[in-house]
C-alpha cells in the first residue's frame, strides 16, 4: 500500500494549466524521483502536497491520502502540523532557504517548539542528536554559526537535519545538489540514502539529473510539461524508455570527446606564474595581515582553437584565476596574448585588448541588466569599441548574433525576464561574441541549466569554435561537461595545480588522489 497516493492532481495559473491531472505514489521506505526540465510541474506537484503552492494557483485532485487521511480535509491547524512534522522539506539553494540572523540551534528548533513543544534544554540536546545524524560536530561552535560561517555542503546539511527534527514520514528534496561541487554532492546524496535506510523515511526526490537518479532513486516519474509521461522502476525506465521525451533526456546527457587539436596550431594564450593574493584579518597589532594566496603560480597555455577545462570545487580559484587573466583584478605574474604582454599595460593600454578577451558568466540573469533590451544588451560592446559605426550596421551585426546562436532576430526588443535560462545564456554568448574576440572564458556556463538545455549550449559551443576558430578556458565542476567539451584539462585545488594533461589521459588515469576523487564523485 503507498504511503502517499495522489490521484487527478491539477494546478493552474489563469488560463496555463502547469500540472495536468497528476497520479502518484510514493511507497513505504523508498525514494521517487520526479524527473523533468524546469517548467515540467515537479517542485508545483511537491508543494502542493504542504499546501504551499503560491496564491495565484488553482489546484484540484480527485483524491491525496497520507497514510489513509485525507489530505484535502484538512483545517489550517492541521496543514501546519503536516508541515515540518510528517512531511521535512529539504530546499534547492540552503542560503536562501536559511534564515541569515538565526544561527544553527535556532534554525533547527524552531520546528521543535512549534510542533514538540519541547524546552531550551530538550531543543538543544535534540539539535546535537540531529547534527551528529547529517554527520556535523555537535559542538556548540557549530550551534551557535550563521549561515554564512558555513560551507554549502554544511547549509544543506542542517537543512537536512530541520527536515528530520520531528521524525517525518516523508522527506521532500528538490533538487538538494544542483549549487553543491560533485564531491560535496556526492557526500550529501549517500548522507540522504542512509538516512533513508536508517531511519525508513520514504523519499521523494525532485532531480533534472539522470545520473543522480539512477544510482539513488528506487523509482523515478518523468515529467514534461505538466503530464506525466513514463513512471516505474529505475532501472526498468532507465535501461528501456517507452517514451521519446524520456529518451530525449537520456541522450542529452554529456558524452564524446573533442577531436585531437591539429599539432601546428599556434600559441594565443602564455601565462606564467600568476599569483593572487588577499589580505586576511589582521591577528597581531605589531604585524602586518597575512595574505590568502588564492591562486599560487599558476602557468597555462592554451593555442587557437583549443579548450582548456579549469575544473575544482568551490574556493580552489578557478574564477580568480580566470580574471587575473582578463587583468580584471591584481596579480602578480606575466600574461601574454598572442605574442603581446599584457602585464604591464595600463587599463587605458589594455582596452583594445580587451574585445579580444571576453566572458560568459554563470548567472545569464544576473549578468544580463534588466533594464536593456536584448538588442542593446548584444550592442553594448560596440559603442565602447566601435564608437564610428552607424546605427544600421550596429542591428545588422546584432541580427547576424541572434541567428547565429539560434534565436529568432525578432526578439532583439524584448528584455531579459522574458527569455528561458538557456535562451539568456545564448544571449549572453551573443554579447561576448559581437567583438570578435579571439578567446572566450566561459565560467561555469552550464550549471545553472538542466541537462537538455545544456546539452544544446555545448552543442552551439563546439559549432562556433569550429566556426570562428575560439579559443575556450572553460570552467567548471561538472566533469561530465568537461569531458564532452574540452581538449585539454587543468584540476586546481587550494589556489593550486594538482596536475593537467589531455582530457583522455586525465580521466582514464588520472595521476593524483584528489583528481581520482572528482572523478569518481563526478563519474560513479
Amino acid at each position: 500500500m503507498s504511503l502517499l497516493s495522489v490521484r487527478g492532481l491539477t494546478i493552474r495559473f489563469g488560463d496555463q494549466t502547469a500540472v495536468d491531472n497528476m497520479d502518484l505514489d510514493l511507497e513505504p521506505g523508498r525514494m521517487l524521483a520526479l524527473v523533468g526540465e524546469s517548467g515540467s510541474g515537479k517542485s508545483l506537484t511537491a508543494l502542493s502536497f504542504l499546501d504551499l503552492l503560491p496564491d495565484a494557483a488553482k489546484w484540484s485532485a480527485e483524491s491525496m491520502n497520507l497514510g489513509g487521511e485525507n489530505l484535502l480535509n484538512l483545517n489550517d491547524k492541521q496543514k501546519r502540523s503536516l508541515r515540518g512534522g510528517r512531511i521535512g522539506m529539504i530546499f534547492q539553494e540552503p542560503l536562501t532557504a536559511l534564515n541569515p540572523l538565526h544561527n544553527v540551534e535556532k534554525q533547527i528548533s524552531e520546528g521543535l517548539f512549534l510542533h514538540q513543544g519541547m524546552s531550551q534544554t530538550q531543543a538543544r540536546e535534540r539539535c546535537k542528536e540531529l547534527l551528529r545524524q547529517v554527520e556535523l560536530p555537535d559542538s556548540m561552535d557549530m550551534l551557535q554559526r550563521y549561515p554564512h560561517q558555513l560551507s554549502g555542503g554544511q547549509r544543506q546539511r542542517v537543512m537536512i537535519a530541520m527536515a528530520l527534527a520531528n521524525n517525518p514520514q516523508i522527506l521532500i528534496a528538490d533538487e538538494p545538489t544542483t549549487a553543491l561541487d560533485v564531491t560535496v554532492q556526492e557526500t550529501i546524496l549517500n548522507l540522504i540514502k542512509r538516512l533513508q535506510d536508517e531511519l525508513g523515511l520514504s523519499i521523494l526526490l525532485i532531480s533534472h539529473d539522470l545520473g543522480v537518479v539512477g544510482r539513488f532513486a528506487d523509482d523515478i516519474l518523468v515529467m514534461h510539461r505538466g503530464r506525466q509521461v513514463e513512471s516505474g522502476p529505475t532501472k526498468d525506465v532507465l535501461a528501456n524508455p517507452r517514451d521519446p521525451y524520456t529518451r530525449h533526456l537520456l541522450d542529452s546527457e554529456p558524452a564524446g570527446q573533442m577531436p585531437a587539436l591539429a599539432t601546428d596550431s599556434p600559441m594565443l594564450l602564455e601565462a606564467s606564474d600568476i599569483e593572487v593574493g588577499f589580505k586576511t584579518k589582521r591577528t597581531h597589532l605589531f604585524k602586518p595581515a597575512p595574505v590568502f594566496r588564492a591562486v599560487d603560480r599558476i602557468s597555462l597555455a592554451l593555442r587557437k582553437g583549443e579548450t582548456l577545462g579549469i575544473v575544482g570545487e568551490s574556493g580552489s580559484g578557478k574564477s580568480t584565476l580566470a580574471l587575473a587573466i582578463l587583468r580584471l583584478i591584481g596579480s602578480t605574474g606575466s600574461i601574454t596574448l598572442d605574442g603581446h604582454p599584457l602585464h604591464g599595460l595600463s587599463q587605458g593600454q589594455l582596452r583594445p585588448w580587451r574585445r579580444r578577451m571576453q566572458v560568459v558568466f554563470q548567472d545569464p540573469f544576473g549578468s544580463l541588466n534588466p533594464r536593456m533590451t536584448i538588442g542593446q544588451i548584444i550592442a553594448e560592446g560596440l559603442a565602447v569599441h566601435e564608437p564610428t559605426l552607424a546605427k544600421a550596421q550596429r542591428e545588422q551585426r546584432v541580427a547576424e548574433l541572434l541567428q547565429e546562436v539560434d534565436l529568432p532576430t525578432e526578439t532583439r526588443n524584448r528584455y531579459p525576464h522574458e527569455f528561458s535560462g538557456g535562451q539568456r545564456q545564448r544571449i549572453a554568448i551573443a554579447r561576448a561574441l559581437i567583438l570578435k574576440p579571439d578567446l572566450l572564458i566561459l565560467d561555469e556556463p552550464t550549471s545553472a541549466l538542466d541537462r537538455s538545455v545544456q546539452y544544446q549550449i555545448l552543442e552551439l559551443l563546439k559549432s562556433l569554435q569550429q566556426r570562428h576558430g575560439l579559443s575556450y578556458l572553460f570552467i567548471s565542476h561538472d566533469l561530465k561537461v568537461i569531458r564532452a567539451i574540452c581538449h585539454r584539462v587543468m584540476v586546481m585545488k587550494d589556489g593550486k595545480v594538482v596536475e593537467q594533461g589531455d582530457v583522455q589521459t586525465i580521466f582514464d588515469h588520472p595521476a593524483e588522489a584528489y583528481t581520482r576523487k572528482l572523478i569518481s564523485a563526478a563519474l560513479a
